[in-house]
């Protein structure tokens, strides 16, 4: 499903379903060691996923380690993203000589919990909300914005190296599967485009950064 946000040069990897009992890779295993339940088997299986996709590449499997804000460590010349949510585990990834950065997130396709819009969504994009639930009723658009904010951050953040809060970003959004987000801080670039789409009652955002 979500390769279908992606050029060519990235390869991604998905999973619906976690795998009962399947164990943690040698060398992540503190990570989650104090970890419920639920959070493992997300944790596993996304890794998981990113392993399958190194492969691939032609990357040997291995530890995935988290940097200082959490984000994946990858291979030295591999970029990509890990997302998971309910139903739904996925990594990307890529040669940094063909992609500069990537960011992807999968959302449930549903609305946001009451006062989160007010949280993540500037005035103008209050307002684009508004008139696309107009005429598209049947996309959660406030959710879509969420993911697309969290994706052009994952694209962001090993460029930039610095925060980006949803008040930094200001994004358009098209019915036709595309956004722009337009950067409203210094320190990377100021512009990403981005693709979403809704299936199986998920929304699933991506944003590529090529050379």
């Amino acid at each position: 499903m979500i390769e279908r946000l992606l050029p060519d040069a990235v390869i991604a990897v998905e999973a619906f379903h976690d795998v009962p009992g399947e164990k943690v890779f040698p060398g992540e295993e503190d990570l989650i060691a104090s970890a419920v339940e639920v959070r493992r088997r997300e944790f596993v299986t996304a890794r998981r996923c990113a392993r399958e996709a190194l492969v691939r590449l032609g990357h040997p499997p291995v530890a995935i380690r988290p940097g200082p804000k959490r984000e994946p460590l990858w291979p030295a010349g591999v970029v990509g993203s890990l997302t998971h949510c309910q139903g739904y585990r996925a990594a990307v990834v890529a040669r940094s000589s063909e992609v500069v950065s990537a960011g992807v997130d999968a959302e449930p396709h549903g609305p946001l919990p009451d006062g989160v819009e007010e949280s993540i969504a500037l005035p103008e994009e209050r307002a684009m909300l508004a008139r696309l639930a107009a005429a598209h009723p049947g996309t959660h658009w406030d959710r879509l914005l969420f993911s697309a904010k969290e994706s052009v951050y994952k694209a962001w953040y090993p460029m930039a190296k610095c925060w980006l809060g949803f008040e930094d970003a200001r994004l358009d959004v098209s019915p036709d599967g595309t956004f722009t987000a337009h950067i409203l801080i210094s320190g990377g670039p100021s512009t990403f485009a981005g693709r979403h789409l809704v299936d199986r009652n998920l929304v699933v955002t991506a944003v590529t950064v090529l050379p």
